[in-house]
C-alpha cells in the first residue's frame, strides 16, 4: 500500500478522509454516537466487511448494528465462540469429548457437554465469570485463512470430529479459522472484532445441559427472562437424540452416509418414523370420539397441507371420515381487510378472518346441522358460496388447518372437549457441526423458495424479500400459542437439505449482486455448499417433502 495514501469514505451524504489501511472499526468509532445500537459490521461498496478489515481505497460505507438481522446473527455467532473458549478453559480439553450447540430455547441456545465433565451450577458460574473476564480484557477475535487439508488436521488434533468430517466434503481450497487467544474454531459467518462487543448474555442450567441466553434482535441490550416452553423443547430434544442414535447429527455425518452407505435406507427410516408419529396421533384422536375438530397450526412451509392429508388417511384407517376445512376460506372481504403499519393488507392477523362466522358454522356442524360452507375467491377478494354443503355423521371429523388454529380466540365459541390441537413445524435436528447450528427458519425458507418457484412462479428474490414479513407474522400469531397444542409434530427430515440443494441452488444463483436480497442468497448458497446432493427420485411420493419439490401423490 502506498505510504501516506489518503482515502475518501462517503457515509450518507458526508465524505471524510482517512489514512489508507485504517480499520472499519476505527471509522465506526466516529459514527457510533449517532447509532442507537452497537456497530458490528460494515457495508463497503455493497460488500459486507468485518470491522477488523481495513479501508484501502475510496468507498461508500454504511454500518450494521446488533439490531440488524445480519449484525444480530454476527453477535450470536461470536458469543458462541466466546462460550466455547470459556467452557474448554474451565472444563479442560481432557474432560470434554464434545460440546454441542443445538437448538433455540427461550431466546437462547441449548448446549450439552459430552465427556467426564457434567455441567452444574458451580461450573456454569465459573464459565460465566471467565466469559465476563474475557469481555473486559477486549481480546481480539482473529481470523486466518488456512488450506482445507490443514484445517482437517487442525480439528483432528483438537478432537472436533464433526468439523473434521465437514471439511472432507468442502470444495473450496481454504477455510477461515477464528481464534480467541490460543483457542481456534470454525464458524459459519462473520464475527465481531474483539470480546468487548459481547456484553449481553447469561447461562442457565437446563435439562441435561444448559442454555446460553442471548438478547432478542429488537432489544439487543436486554436479556429476556428465562421461560422455556417444555412441549417444544421435548420435541426438539427427541429429534436431536434420534439423529444421534442414527449417528447422523451433523452435515459431515450425513455426507458420509450419502457417500459410503445407501441413502435410500436413511430416507425410508426417516419416513417410517414420521408415519409412525402420525399414526400415533391418529390413534389418540380415534380413542376419544368426542374429538370432532382437529385444529392444525404451524409456521410457513411446515408441511401443514401434506400432514393433514397423511393424518386423514390414518384417521380413515381407524374408521373415521375426515373432512378438510381451510380457515383461509373465512377471510373477510378484501375491502375490510386490516392493513399493517406500511399500509399493506395484513392477511396474517386474526382480524383478517371472520371469526364469528367460523364459530357459527362449526357450532352448527357439531350440532348435526347441514351447513353451506364458503370458498374464498382470492382473485376477487371475497367469500363465495358454491354449493359446498356439509353435515356430520357419527364417524365424521373435521380436519381444520390455519395459522390461527391454536389461538383460543379463533375457536372461542366451540367446546374444548370437541377440539384436538396439533402444532407442526420443521424443527431441524441436523447441525452443520458441533458449534454451528442450522436455524429452523433456514430450512423453512429453502422449502418455500423451492415451492413458490414451482407452484406460483415466484422467483427466489421475491420469496426472500417477503420472508421477514412472514416471520413477523409467525412471531405475533403462531409462536405465542404453540404450547396450547395437545401434540406437536416435527416435519423436518434429516436428509432434506441434500435433496433441496438441487432445486434451490439454480434459483438462488438467479439473484443479482445489485439486488438487496443478494447477501441472503449468498449465505444460503454457502450453506448448501456443505451438502452432498441426492436425487429427488429417492423421495417417496407421500413424503412431506413432496409438497415442496413436487411429484407427490396428494393433489395439493
Amino acid at each position: 500500500m502506498e505510504e501516506g495514501k489518503i482515502v475518501s469514505v462517503q457515509i450518507g451524504s458526508e465524505v471524510r478522509e482517512y489514512p489508507a489501511g485504517i480499520s472499519y472499526e476505527e471509522v465506526a468509532k466516529d459514527y457510533q454516537e449517532r447509532m442507537t445500537h452497537k456497530i458490528v459490521l460494515a457495508w463497503a461498496d455493497g460488500r459486507l466487511r468485518e470491522l477488523q478489515n481495513c479501508v484501502d481505497s475510496d468507498c461508500y460505507l454504511s454500518f450494521l448494528t446488533t439490531a440488524d438481522k445480519i449484525g444480530f446473527q454476527t453477535y450470536r455467532r461470536s458469543m458462541v465462540h466466546l462460550l466455547m473458549k470459556a467452557v474448554y478453559h474451565e472444563g479442560g480439553h481432557e474432560n470434554i469429548e464434545r460440546v454441542g450447540v443445538h437448538f433455540a430455547v427461550s431466546g437462547g441456545v441449548y448446549c450439552t457437554v459430552k465427556g467426564s465433565l457434567v455441567p452444574d451450577e458451580e461450573f456454569l458460574k465459573q464459565v460465566k465469570g471467565y466469559m465476563r473476564h474475557l469481555v473486559e480484557e477486549r481480546i481480539p477475535i482473529r481470523k486466518k485463512s488456512v488450506n482445507t487439508d490443514d484445517a482437517i488436521m487442525l480439528f483432528q488434533k483438537y478432537g472436533m470430529k464433526d468439523k473434521e468430517k465437514l471439511f472432507r466434503y468442502r470444495r473450496v481450497s481454504r477455510v477461515n479459522i477464528y481464534s480467541i487467544d490460543d483457542f481456534e474454531d470454525y464458524y459459519y459467518g462473520f464475527m465481531v472484532p474483539n470480546t468487548s462487543y459481547l456484553q449481553y448474555f447469561d447461562l442457565k442450567l437446563y435439562d441435561e445441559g444448559f442454555v446460553l441466553l442471548l438478547p432478542a434482535q429488537k432489544e439487543p441490550e436486554v436479556i429476556p427472562e428465562f421461560a422455556p416452553q417444555r412441549k417444544i423443547f421435548e420435541v426438539q430434544r427427541e429429534s436431536m437424540k434420534w439423529g444421534e442414535m442414527l449417528e447422523v447429527p451433523t452435515v459431515g455425518a450425513l455426507n458420509d452416509y450419502i457417500v459410503h452407505k445407501d441413502i435410500h435406507d436413511l430416507i425410508l427410516i426417516q419416513e417410517a418414523l414420521q408415519e409412525q408419529k402420525i399414526a400415533e396421533i391418529a390413534r389418540r384422536i380415534a380413542e376419544d370420539r368426542e374429538k370432532k375438530l382437529i385444529l392444525i397450526a404451524g409456521p410457513s412451509s411446515s408441511g401443514k397441507t401434506t400432514f393433514s392429508h397423511k393424518l386423514s388417511i390414518q384417521l380413515s384407517a381407524h374408521g373415521l371420515k375426515p373432512h378438510p376445512i381451510a380457515v383461509d376460506d373465512y377471510f373477510v372481504d378484501r375491502e375490510v381487510t386490516p392493513r399493517d403499519e406500511d399500509g399493506n393488507y395484513n392477511f396474517e392477523c386474526l382480524e383478517a378472518l371472520d371469526v364469528e362466522l367460523f364459530n357459527r358454522d362449526m357450532t352448527a356442524l357439531l350440532a348435526g346441522e347441514r351447513v353451506s360452507l364458503p370458498t374464498y375467491n382470492f382473485k376477487a377478494g371475497r367469500r363465495e358460496y358454491l354449493g359446498k354443503y356439509k353435515q356430520l355423521g357419527a364417524d365424521d371429523i373435521l380436519v381444520i388447518e390455519g395459522i390461527h388454529c391454536l389461538n383460543p380466540a379463533m375457536s372461542k365459541g366451540l367446546s374444548d372437549e370437541s377440539k384436538f390441537k396439533i402444532y407442526i413445524s420443521a424443527l431441524t435436528q441436523l447441525n452443520i457441526d458441533e458449534h454451528n447450528r442450522i436455524p429452523t427458519t433456514d430450512g423453512r425458507l429453502l422449502r418455500r423458495i423451492v415451492r413458490d418457484a414451482r407452484t406460483r412462479g415466484t422467483c427466489a428474490k421475491n420469496t426472500i424479500a417477503m420472508w421477514d414479513s412472514v416471520r413477523r407474522g409467525e412471531e405475533s400469531y403462531i409462536f405465542p400459542f404453540q404450547e396450547e397444542a395437545d401434540v406437536m409434530f416435527n416435519s423436518a427430515l434429516i436428509y432434506e437439505f441434500a435433496a433441496l440443494k438441487i432445486y434451490a441452488e439454480p434459483l438462488l444463483f438467479g439473484i443479482g449482486k445489485s439486488d438487496p436480497e443478494y447477501q441472503e442468497a449468498k449465505r444460503l448458497l454457502k450453506f448448501l455448499d456443505y451438502f452432498v446432493g441426492i436425487p429427488a427420485d429417492s423421495i417417496p411420493m407421500d413424503s412431506l417433502l413432496r409438497e415442496f419439490v413436487g411429484g407427490g401423490c396428494f393433489r395439493i
